[in-house]
C-alpha cells in the first residue's frame, strides 16, 4: 500500500472554538431528583435486575454494565457513580465514544459537536485536545502499562500527564533489544519506541504536563479509576474522532484495548451467579460479551466448573415484537432477527430479558432501587 492520508497535514481548531449541543450544567442527571417514567414492563424489569444485583453481590458474584456513548452524552455519569459507589456494579465498560464524551465534560463541561455542520466545513472531530490529550494518554499509559480506560481516567484525577524522559524511553528500548529479553520488556521497549516517535513528531516535550479538568466531577472516568473500580474501554479502530490526530497510535490503541478486553473477560469469568447489564449497546457489548463468555467457559471447562447461573437484562429504545423468553430465536424473516444485541444475548445462556426504555429512566430507577433497599 503506497499511498497513505497524511495527518500531519490536516489544521486542527481549538475546542473553545466548537458549538456544542450538550452542557453539563443542563444535561447533567441528578439521581436525587430525577424522577423515572417507566411503564409497567420496565418497572418489572428494574424490580428483577435490583433483586438479582443484590444477591449476585451478597455471594461475590460480578456485576457488570457495558453501556454505549448514548448513556454517558445523557448525563448519566452520577448515577454511575452512584451504582459504584453503593458496590453494586463491580465493571464498567463502554466505546471509544463513550470515553471521549466523558473526557469532554470533565475537561470543559460540554461535548456533542454538530456532526452536519462540521462535515461540511471539514471539521467534523477535528480538534486539537481532545486528539493530543487523549492519545497522549494512551500512548503514556501503554508505556505505563494501563489499560485503555485507565489511562484516561489518570489523566482526568491527576489534572495532567508525566510524559516520560528521553533516557527513560531509551532505556526500555535498549532493554527489549537484549537477546534475552522477553515478556513484559519487550512489550514496554515497544511501547516507549512508539511514544517516543509520537513525542519526537509532535514536539511533546517530557515531564509534566498540567491539563486541568475543570469539570472533573462531572467525568465517571476518574471516579472509576480513583476508586480503583474497572472502567474499560472497547473501541474499534477508525471509530472515534481521535483518529483524525497525528498523535494517534495504533498499536497503543491496540495495547492498551487488549489489556481492557482480558480485564472486562476476567470479570465474565466470575459472572457464575452474577448480573450482566448491556444498556444502550447494539455492536460493542454483545460483540465483546460473547467472546469473553466463550474464553471464561473454556477455561472454567478445563477447571471443571460452570458458567451458566447467570442474568443478562438488555435495554435499548428499539420496541420489540418478539417474545425471546418464550419463543427462543425468531427465523431469519422476521425483523426481529436483526435486533443483533437481542439474537447475540440471547445464545449465551443464562436468564435474558429485553427492556425498551430510556437509559436515563432505567438506569436511575435502578439506583434508587438498590439504594432503598440494600443487600438482602
Amino acid at each position: 500500500m503506497k499511498h497513505l492520508f497524511d495527518r500531519n497535514n490536516i489544521s486542527f481548531s481549538s475546542l473553545s472554538e466548537r458549538v456544542n449541543k450538550l452542557d453539563v450544567n443542563r444535561d447533567m442527571i441528578d439521581p436525587e431528583s430525577y424522577t423515572p417514567d417507566l411503564n409497567e414492563d420496565a418497572a418489572a424489569s428494574v424490580e428483577c435486575a435490583a433483586d438479582e444485583i443484590r444477591t449476585a453481590r451478597k455471594n461475590g458474584a460480578s456485576v457488570v454494565l457495558a453501556f454505549g456513548a448514548h448513556s454517558i452524552k445523557n448525563g448519566l455519569a452520577h448515577v454511575f457513580t452512584g451504582l459504584m459507589d453503593g458496590g453494586w456494579v463491580t465493571h464498567f465498560a463502554t466505546n471509544g465514544a463513550g470515553v471521549i464524551h466523558d473526557w469532554e465534560f470533565a475537561y470543559q463541561g460540554r461535548s456533542g459537536e454538530d456532526v452536519q455542520r462540521y462535515a461540511s466545513e471539514g471539521r467534523f472531530g477535528i480538534w486539537q485536545e481532545t486528539g493530543l490529550y487523549i492519545n497522549l494518554s494512551i500512548a503514556a499509559g501503554a508505556f505505563h502499562g494501563l489499560g485503555y480506560g485507565e489511562s484516561v481516567g489518570a489523566m482526568v484525577a491527576e489534572n495532567g500527564l508525566r510524559i516520560p524522559e528521553e533516557n527513560e524511553l531509551i532505556e526500555a528500548i535498549a532493554a527489549g533489544s537484549a537477546i534475552d529479553a522477553t515478556g513484559e520488556t519487550l512489550l514496554r521497549a515497544a511501547a516507549a519506541a512508539d511514544l517516543r516517535q509520537r513525542m519526537h513528531r509532535l514536539g511533546i516535550e517530557p515531564g509534566w504536563l498540567d491539563i486541568q479538568h475543570f469539570y472533573r466531577e462531572c467525568g465517571f472516568q476518574a471516579a472509576a479509576y480513583n476508586a480503583g473500580v474497572p472502567f474499560t474501554a472497547h473501541p474499534m479502530f477508525g471509530h472515534d474522532i481521535i483518529y483524525t490526530h497525528p498523535m494517534n497510535c495504533g498499536a497503543a490503541i491496540g495495547r492498551t484495548a487488549e489489556r481492557d478486553f482480558l480485564a472486562f473477560t476476567e470479570s465474565v469469568n466470575r459472572l457464575e451467579g452474577g448480573v450482566y447489564l448491556s444498556v444502550g449497546s447494539a455492536v460493542m457489548s454483545p460483540m465483546i460479551f460473547e467472546k469473553a463468555l466463550s474464553m471464561s467457559r473454556n477455561l472454567a471447562h478445563n477447571e471443571d466448573r460452570k458458567i451458566e447461573n447467570f442474568s443478562i437484562h438488555v435495554v435499548d429504545l428499539a420496541r420489540s415484537s418478539w417474545d425471546w423468553t418464550r419463543d427462543g430465536e425468531p427465523p431469519q424473516d422476521n425483523p426481529a432477527y436483526y435486533l443483533r444485541f437481542c439474537k447475540t444475548f440471547s445464545r449465551m445462556g443464562g436468564r435474558m430479558t429485553y427492556t425498551s426504555a430510556d437509559n436515563r429512566d432505567w438506569l436511575v430507577a435502578l439506583l434508587k432501587n438498590l439504594e432503598s433497599a440494600g443487600i438482602k
